[in-house]
């Protein structure tokens, strides 16, 4: 028997009981729109962080200021006053390091006419944008000159700028003050949304690390270190050079804590990374389950289906049908009703996602391999399940079939 009439054979045998093979089919379309659906977006959250990873800076390490102990009380990392500008200098010198600026933060609030603004101020050197591929949106950044002379000058970050000054509005030239210090500005950056850890990229102002040393903080001192190394790939051994050379810088003796801290920002986010990824897992650990209980269905169903079709398959034999055909034939039954269901869950798992990502704005991305596994899964379930069902058909012997009652 050709395998075309085997198919047709199968949906005429399908349509007989449409409402048990919908039910039937139901525990597939759930299992797979559950997994397609929890892969999206797991991948989109992914996804996510990798783009905010990038947007935040190429290759990037920080170095923070570590814990400043007194009297056996912990201050907590960020306390030390022990990083300093030479460290800095430490930093560029070491192997594989392309780009280093100093840093120094606080927040403030900042003042123009009758607006004012609280937000985080950045003092930094002029390396940064090249650090984090930020560019301009009017204006240009301070030069080395600035930073030298710890020049009153600033670049505001996009929300600042127009929360100050107003949408599409260039305020270069213009006169805000820091504090009580008056600052001109000289640059707006452009939007780059949130950083990798929550925090909004483009709520701050950058200023020469000079000026916020001097100017509002009065400090020698610096709260950060930002570098890059020149390829993604020498991250990991740049961390372990750079944390070698400060140890020397530091004086620390063997077994003696770091005062200092670094990081690389996939370090940073690979908590948060790998916390998605397990969640998926389990999610799509359920959504697994609810496959299985679809195969369970369907062996029962197709159980039953035998069982009703004994004088059918009797029939059949006896006029010739090998046991082959029979079992090509309840097979062919399964696989379609798994593979239906799969392609009805693949849109149900696609609307899922895509509704999650319009109403909850959840990142959302199906990759073409979830969609091929949905498949394949679906497919090796009705092979699985039904292959029981099918082999007891085949199996019938023809005399015992007629007689059934």
């Amino acid at each position: 028997m050709s395998l075309f009439m085997t198919f047709q054979i199968a949906i005429k045998a399908l349509n007989r009981n449409k409402m048990r093979t919908s039910l039937t089919m139901l525990g597939m379309i759930i299992g797979v729109g559950a997994v397609i659906a929890m892969v999206a977006l797991g991948t989109g959250a992914q996804s996510s962080i990798e783009e905010q990873i990038k947007s935040a800076g190429t290759n990037m390490i920080m170095i923070n200021a570590g814990n400043f102990s007194q009297g056996g009380v912990h201050m907590g990392q960020g306390s030390s006053t022990r990083l300093t500008v030479d460290d800095a200098k430490v930093v560029r010198n070491t192997p594989g390091v392309q780009y280093v600026s100093p840093g120094v933060s606080t927040r403030t609030q900042l003042i123009t006419g009758n607006q004012n603004w609280g937000t985080r101020v950045e003092g930094t050197d002029i390396d940064l944008p090249l650090i984090r591929s930020w560019s301009m949106k009017y204006g240009a950044f301070f030069t080395a000159q600035d930073v030298t002379s710890a020049a009153k000058v600033a670049v505001l970050g996009s929300v600042v700028s127009d929360t100050l000054f107003g949408e599409n509005v260039d305020p270069t030239g213009q006169m805000i003050r820091v504090r009580s210090v008056p600052v001109r500005i000289i640059g707006v950056l452009i939007a780059k949304g949130q950083s990798s850890m929550g925090t909004d990229q483009d709520d701050t102002i950058l200023m020469p690390y000079t000026t916020v040393q001097k100017k509002l903080l009065g400090i020698q001192h610096i709260n950060n270190i930002t570098a890059s190394a020149y390829r993604a790939d020498q991250v990991d051994a740049v961390v372990d050079a750079i944390a070698a050379e400060l140890r020397v810088q530091h004086k620390l003796i063997p077994g003696e804590p770091d005062d200092f801290m670094v990081r690389s920002l996939e370090e940073m986010a690979s908590v948060r990374t790998e916390s998605l990824r397990t969640m998926t897992t389990l999610l799509a650990a359920i959504a697994g389950v609810s496959l299985l209980v679809g195969g369970i269905g369907i062996m029962n169903i197709m159980l039953v289906s035998v069982t009703e079709r004994t004088r059918e398959i009797g029939l059949r034999m006896a006029i010739g049908a090998r046991g082959r055909d029979v079992l090509t034939q309840f097979l062919v039954e399964a696989v379609l009703i798994s593979l239906i269901g799969g392609m009805i869950g693949l849109g149900l798992g696609y609307g899922v996602s895509e509704a999650v990502k319009r109403f909850l704005e959840w990142p959302s991305l199906v990759p073409p391999q979830a969609v091929l596994m949905a498949f394949g899964f679906a497919a090796a379930t009705g092979v699985f399940f039904g292959f029981y069902p099918a082999r007891k058909a085949a199996g019938l012997d023809p005399i015992d079939a007629l007689r059934y009652e």
